[in-house]
């Protein structure tokens, strides 16, 4: 992988886990989402404009996509609301590859290489060792965060696709970013109502930001995938789970113990070793 592949994925994963350390920040967990998910949608609507429509045969991918994110983005917002950044992130990022890796082996036949089976057991280790609390696996909403793996999971295959079928990637990501960027105000409406969506309040521009350091991080790994090993790329993105524990100790106050250090290092040593 050349140096300056190495480092753009590395500070796209900063840029990933600074925005759900604001997410898991904020008062308002699914006013900020949403208001992440506007941003980005007004962002890639202007974007698109100079780039050519993707191809038709990538419609229905990014359809689905759409819907998985919002999906995603709903199961995000409610791990938060009990779990810390340090201890929720690395099992939602962490259980992604694993997801993966374990459904292709179960449904599409793909046999593990052993070296890809170590780092299933490194990051299912590493998991576990976030989620228990003594010798109970009683980690606050796990389901959600598990959930939340599997949407990562499930929306990284369907653009994989969509962006293969698409004939243009960039085109196909904006498109999708857009498309899902605005059907979660729809979603929030029906959860919520619309007055509290458009009505100014404190935050809004940092939640704006957030919806921008999120697509700019997801932008840096496209362009990655384009110029070094798609594995190599996704796994090294991973790495955002050590910068999600740091930030999470240094602005939300969470605290940062040897065995939260160990596991989040088991896990990026795990995804590495997959990748």
């Amino acid at each position: 992988m050349p140096a300056h592949i190495f480092l753009l994925t590395l500070f796209a994963a900063l840029l990933h886990a600074s925005w759900n350390a604001l997410l898991r920040g904020g008062t308002d967990r699914l006013w900020t989402m949403t208001i992440m998910c506007m941003a980005i949608a007004m962002t890639c609507a202007v974007t698109a404009l100079f780039l050519p429509p993707p191809a038709p045969a990538s419609w229905g991918y990014a359809l689905l996509s759409a819907l998985l994110h919002v999906g995603y983005n709903l199961c995000l917002v409610r791990s938060y609301q009990n779990g810390e950044l340090g201890q929720t992130y690395p099992i939602a990022r962490g259980s992604s590859p694993l997801l993966v890796t374990c459904a292709a082996s179960v449904f599409a036949g793909e046999k593990m290489a052993p070296h890809t089976l170590g780092g299933v057991v490194l990051v299912s280790g590493g998991i576990l060792m976030l989620a228990m609390q003594g010798r109970k696996l009683a980690m606050p909403g796990l389901n959600y965060t598990l959930a939340t793996g599997a949407f990562i999971a499930a929306y990284s295959v369907v653009d994989g696709m969509g962006a293969r079928a698409s004939g243009n990637a960039l085109s196909y990501i904006v498109w999708m970013s857009a498309l899902w960027g605005v059907l979660m105000p729809g979603v929030y409406i029906v959860l919520r109502d619309g007055k509290s969506l458009c009505r100014w309040q404190p935050g809004m521009l940092s939640a704006a930001a957030g919806g921008l350091l999120s697509l700019l991080a997801y932008g840096i790994i496209i362009y990655a995938m384009t110029a070094a090993p798609m594995g190599a790329v996704s796994a090294l993105r991973e790495t955002s789970v050590l910068f999600a524990a740091v930030l999470g100790y240094l602005f939300l106050g969470e605290t940062l113990t040897l065995k939260k250090i160990m596991a989040c290092m088991v896990i990026v040593a795990g995804t590495l070793v997959m990748g």
